[in-house]
């Protein structure tokens, strides 16, 4: 288990974006946040008090997790020093990151001589299967976004909340580093071997009742060209019944990728739809979720009705607005 409560790590991040992972902690448990940590040169700010290691570990932090989610997920040479300083105050040490923090000696030594533990939270611990395909009992919902990092957790997160606050069945089912520190749990999906990751997605949303939804959390996008492969196991591997739109409006190109414009919604929608109707002929998009972080309360008022006037379908940004209307037409279907 990872010891609660964090400090988090956001290290030298280029900016707001790179320090996703410490923001989705912070915005969805704040109670296990004791504070932030940021080195010079850092861009980003979650919001959580920024702290030295020293005064965060008297404060009861336990874990410093490191809250940075950069293009590769690479351990920087220039935190390694922070993160040996930490454990020999006493932290443990967890990460998402692809590098795993195991194989970085001098993180392998002073947890050695500190007793100090390591957390690679995206090391698969499961043997999972091939998918077969096969219906299974109970409603299924999954966000597809026009980019990676639009709100795909979010959206989940927030429609989970929703469900629970009306007594619905309701499960969300953590497919990233993210997830997987906010709830405990789940499957590091892009780190699963590809044959075998459409059946990790089958295993991670078993059999349930028929009014059970599991809200699965969405990765990568079908239109980046570096990450589609795990958008489509969540497709096939989840035989989603509804299918919500993320994106994310202030954009100019793909993140990563400069050179490729995003899509538009009507494009997003004829795309992945019938790809999941190839699972689930019965699948239908429920909605829209508009990350409007970067807007203000009017503009971002305006764009979901100007949006939902278009498409016809529930949009708003779960996060700011609530996400009832998106439960209520997962309901309808």
């Amino acid at each position: 288990m990872i010891r609660t409560p964090y400090l988090l790590f956001l290290g030298d991040a280029h900016d707001q974006l790179a320090a996703k992972v410490a923001q989705g902690i912070n915005d969805w448990r704040p109670d296990n946040v004791v504070g932030q940590f940021r080195m010079d040169g850092c861009k980003a700010d979650v919001g959580a008090p920024d702290m030295s290691l020293q005064e965060a570990y008297d404060k009861g932090a336990r874990t410093l997790v490191v809250g940075v989610a950069n293009r590769g997920g690479v351990i920087s040479e220039a935190w390694l020093g922070v993160l040996a300083e930490a454990m020999e105050i006493g932290y443990d040490i967890a990460s998402g990151l692809h590098n795993l923090l195991r194989d970085e000696d001098i993180l392998k030594a002073t947890s050695a001589r500190a007793g100090r533990t390591l957390h690679d939270v995206r090391v698969p611990s499961v043997a999972y299967p091939i998918a077969n395909g096969k219906k299974r009992n109970g409603k299924r919902c999954l966000a597809v976004g026009t980019d990676c990092s639009v709100g795909k957790m979010y959206t989940g997160l927030a429609m989970d909340t929703e469900m629970q606050k009306r007594g619905l069945k309701s499960t969300f089912r953590p497919t990233g580093q993210t997830g997987i520190l906010i709830t405990g749990a789940g499957v590091p999906l892009d780190a699963v071997v590809a044959d075998f990751m459409a059946g990790a997605v089958e295993w991670l949303t078993p059999e349930n009742d028929d009014d059970h939804w599991d809200h699965i959390e969405g990765q990568g996008s079908l239109w980046h060209v570096s990450y589609s492969g795990v958008t489509m196991a969540l497709i096939h591997g989840g035989r989603p019944d509804a299918l919500i739109l993320a994106h994310e409006p202030t954009r100019t190109h793909m993140r990563g990728l400069p050179d490729y414009d995003l899509p538009s919604l009507e494009a997003l929608r004829d795309q992945a739809l019938p790809l999941a109707r190839i699972a689930n002929p019965n699948c239908q998009v429920a909605g829209i979720s508009v990350n409007t972080k970067a807007l203000s309360d009017q503009e971002a008022a305006d764009l979901c009705a100007e949006i939902e006037a278009k498409m016809g379908i529930p949009t708003v940004d779960p996060y700011r607005h609530g996400a009832a209307r998106l439960v209520d037409a997962l309901l309808e279907l």
